[in-house]
């Protein structure tokens, strides 16, 4: 380069090459020399020798002006190129130092005085030029800026020489800068790229030491060999890919296409308790029994319950099945009410007789419910509020609340007690006993239960509840003078007894000499007779209106009520006459 900037030569492609950049590429070597004006090639002269001469700055002290001064440093100077106007290319373009016309072996036109100052004329040059050209690059570094062509459109070669760089490759084609340890590693003998005919020096004349370009090598020598246990496990990961994609697809197929999986038989003997929640669908049951081990698969017990249309009926509760049933094994078995492994209790049951029922249903021996309700009546959780007298016959009488209990292999007589009574006492909170029992006249909730008992026996349909509550409180009144206050009720004395009958003598109220003989003394019971449902603990909190004082159950299913006594009178005896007839007497 000199002061006026970089030619218009190609851009090199090394970043220590003086003309490293990428302006001016045109996707081929540029040509030396600038083109002309027109587009075509530049007109090539014929060269005479150039006898470079190198003037001191101070002997054309007019030429350099306003540039500053260069001290132990010669230009050269070049012939002059001819723009079309005959002008020199340099005066005519802006000015490069002219070379007198005597030098260049051209006539003397006496514009440069330096002829009379011993300068060649119009005579060629001697043979010998008496002013040799020194080495313009002795001594100078190799990589420094060098100075461009006597114009502008010309450019030195910087890669015609065996020291120059190689020409430049396109952008897209260049390859990345080699790392430094590499430049020292040993050629590749393995690759089968090392130069054919040994020439080091062109290796190092370019780049990456000779080596092919693009190609980086590690310390170890030869290329790396494929991995016999990479290749093992490549194959393993892919037989596992189309292994697992198959059996995808076949448990897919199968189950879109195939019958459902189950089992055959009724079992495998071992038994199993599920529970069937209530509301629960067909595919929710065979989920559970599936995840029990009773069916094989929730679609085959699918399948079955839709095959039979019994199972619409499947009640909820435990069931004791058997672990690999068929679908329609377990289906027979869940329609089937006397397989569901809970305990129903009716309403109105006494104490005694559920208790029964709870030994049955877990395989007890008699009297062991009863017992334990004996002694550890205390320990269930009867509300404070229940009165516990001597005369009470059984303390749990009232609060062993009538519903469905699911029964499993833990549950004992005393858990199912504590259930029971659990029950009874939310649903008497729930209704609010406490604070209905003195609007209703009574000393407390525990006499309210005992009303809820007597209309739940006495009651033989759900519409007589309301006017046989009304029928106690109206007997409770001191105003009653037809009874005188006792309630004369039949079931108080089937319960002193242990009997349902419906037809007692006269005879028999007036002997049993028993608290519970409501025949003999007036008020209510010592404590309830029975375990009463919801319609008859409401009918207790809401009696009639109706001014009912007497009732006759005439058939046993039905019950007549009346407000006095000769309508009550008459009743009973059309109901004894009908007795004698029956009886034939």
């Amino acid at each position: 380069m000199t002061e006026y900037g970089r030619g218009s030569g190609p851009e090199p492609w090394h970043p220590e090459d003086p003309l490293y950049g990428d302006s001016g590429w045109s996707g081929h070597e540029a040509q030396q020399g600038r083109m002309p004006f027109g587009g075509g090639p530049q007109q090539q002269y014929p060269q005479e020798p150039q006898h470079q001469q190198y003037l001191q700055q101070e002997q054309y002290p007019g030429q350099m002006q306003g540039y500053p001064q260069q001290s132990h440093q010669q230009m050269p100077v070049q012939q002059p190129a001819y723009d079309g106007g005959g002008q020199p290319w340099a005066t005519a373009h802006g000015g490069y130092t002219e070379v007198p016309q005597a030098a260049q072996g051209y006539p003397d036109t006496g514009q440069y005085p330096g002829a009379a100052e011993g300068y060649p004329g119009t005579d060629a040059y001697p043979a010998a030029d008496p002013y040799p050209a020194p080495d313009p690059y002795a001594g100078a570094d190799p990589y420094a800026q060098q100075p461009v062509g006597g114009y502008p459109g010309e450019a030195p070669d910087l890669y015609g020489t065996p020291e120059a760089y190689p020409p430049p490759k396109p952008p897209g084609r260049r390859d990345p800068e080699p790392d430094a340890e590499a430049e020292d590693d040993e050629p590749d003998e393995d690759s089968g790229l090392a130069d054919s005919d040994g020439d080091d020096d062109s290796r190092e004349a370019g780049s990456g030491g000779g080596r092919r370009a693009g190609r980086s090598k590690g310390k170890g020598k030869g290329k790396p060999k494929r991995s016999g246990a990479a290749c093992l496990v490549a194959a393993l990961v892919i037989a596992g890919v189309v292994g697992g994609g198959g059996y995808y697809g076949y448990t897919y197929l199968k189950a879109r296409f195939g019958s459902a999986e189950d089992y055959a038989g009724s079992g495998n003997g071992e038994s199993v308790e599920v529970e069937i929640p209530n509301g629960a669908t067909v595919a929710q049951m065979g989920s559970i029994l599936k995840e029990a081990g009773v069916v094989a698969s929730t679609q085959a017990f699918i399948d079955a319950a839709t095959a039979d249309k019994r199972s619409t009926g499947i009640q909820p509760g435990t069931y004791t099945l058997q672990k690999k049933m068929s679908s329609a094994s377990a289906i027979a078995v869940l329609v089937d009410p006397s397989k569901l492994n809970v305990l129903t209790i009716p309403e109105g049951k006494r104490a005694v007789e559920v208790y029964k029922m709870i030994d049955k249903k877990l395989g007890k021996p008699e009297g062991t419910t009863a017992q334990v309700a004996q002694q550890q009546a205390k320990n269930l959780g009867l509300p404070a509020w229940a009165v516990s007298t001597r005369k009470v016959r059984d303390p749990l009488e009232g609060f062993l609340y009538p519903t469905r209990y699911d029964l499993s292999k833990e549950t004992t007589p005393e858990s199912l007690l504590k259930q029971m009574v659990k029950n009874a006492n939310d649903k008497y909170a729930a209704l609010g006993l406490e604070g209905k029992a003195k609007e209703l006249g009574l000393a407390n909730p525990y006499e309210l239960v005992i009303v809820a008992s007597l209309v739940q026996v006495e009651g033989n349909k759900h519409d007589d509840f309301r006017k046989m509550s009304e029928v106690i409180y109206n007997r409770l009144k001191p105003s009653n003078t037809a009874t005188n206050q006792k309630i004369e009720f039949d079931s108080t004395i089937n319960y002193i007894k242990g009997t349902s009958n419906i037809n007692v003598s006269r005879e028999e109220t007036r002997k049993i000499d028993d608290p519970y003989n409501t025949y003999r003394y007036a008020g209510l019971p010592p404590g309830p007779i029975s375990n009463p449902g919801d319609e008859a603990v409401n009918a207790a909190l809401d009696p009639d209106k109706g001014g009912w004082m007497f009732f006759v159950s005439i058939d046993g299913n039905t019950t007549t009520f009346t407000k006095t006594f000769a309508e009550h009178d008459k009743l009973v005896t059309e109901f004894n006459e009908r007795q004698k007839k029956k009886s034939g007497g």
